[in-house]
């Protein structure tokens, strides 16, 4: 909802976008994968379901797709809705079935109850650490993320959705020092209301950890992560996003 100055995806064509290459993110708390900068396109999605649909994990099972649709009530508002491209490339795949290994997210809501009503595949509905969909804030609707996490709130969600994908603060916070404090009742509440609860992000430098899972004072140095994760799959979480997949399934596989 603020106005920003600068070059978007709209503003290409995607022979354009296919010209830009992959760069790190962060280079200078990850100064190993500028190994890699400008060595690959953006794929398009088509592409990247494509790849998932022929692969396989190393013990043999279906590799899924989690896509998310970014800003669409602002695409819907320059006639670029993303709902419609995004079913028809599942559909011409072959996914559209809630067994199959696809799981669509967004951090709004109406789009997700336009998608359940287009495709059968299982739906997570994003919730941030603070402030309020845009699609509520445009509809003039007054509920916060806050507001979606409460008991009301989630069996609303599970009316649509079959998960939540939640900041991680919502599921424990974080005290004044830094360190995981308890648990708050969101992934009870959620379990209650029948849906699955898969938390982001894990990442493994101290900058992104709490204080009593970083390994030094290096806010750059990789810490516990494994330690952080465990504490949030024993308060319950069903699964999680992290940017260090083999440092997340070794954590996963010890708990």
């Amino acid at each position: 909802g603020n106005l920003m100055t600068g070059w978007f995806t709209e503003d290409f064509t995607l022979a354009e976008l296919r010209m830009l290459r992959a760069t790190e993110r962060i280079p200078a708390t990850r100064p190993g994968n500028v190994a890699f900068n400008g060595l690959y396109p953006v794929p398009t999605f088509d592409e990247v379901v494509d790849l998932a649909r022929r692969s396989r994990t190393c013990d043999g099972e279906p590799v899924g797709v989690y896509p998310e649709t970014k800003h669409p009530s602002y695409f819907d508002s320059i006639g670029l809705s993303l709902e419609e491209p995004l079913v028809d490339t599942l559909d011409a795949n072959g996914y559209g079935d809630k067994r199959d290994p696809v799981i669509i997210q967004s951090f709004e809501t109406a789009n997700l109850r336009e998608l359940a009503d287009r495709t059968d595949v299982a739906i997570a509905q994003l919730i941030n650490c603070s402030a309020t969909p845009y699609d509520l804030v445009a509809a003039g609707d007054d509920r916060t993320y806050a507001d979606l996490v409460t008991p009301e709130g989630l069996a609303d969600i599970a009316t649509y959705a079959d998960g939540v994908g939640l900041c991680k603060d919502v599921m424990i916070p974080r005290d004044p020092t830094g360190n995981l404090a308890a648990p708050t009742t969101v992934i009870d509440d959620a379990h209650a209301a029948g849906l699955a609860v898969h938390g982001w992000t894990f990442r493994r430098e101290n900058r992104f950890l709490p204080t009593g899972f970083r390994s030094s004072a290096d806010l750059d140095e990789p810490g516990d992560m494994a330690g952080e994760i465990a504490v949030f799959l024993a308060a319950g979480m069903d699964g999680f996003f992290t940017d260090n997949p083999d440092l997340g399934t070794a954590a996963a596989s010890a708990n």
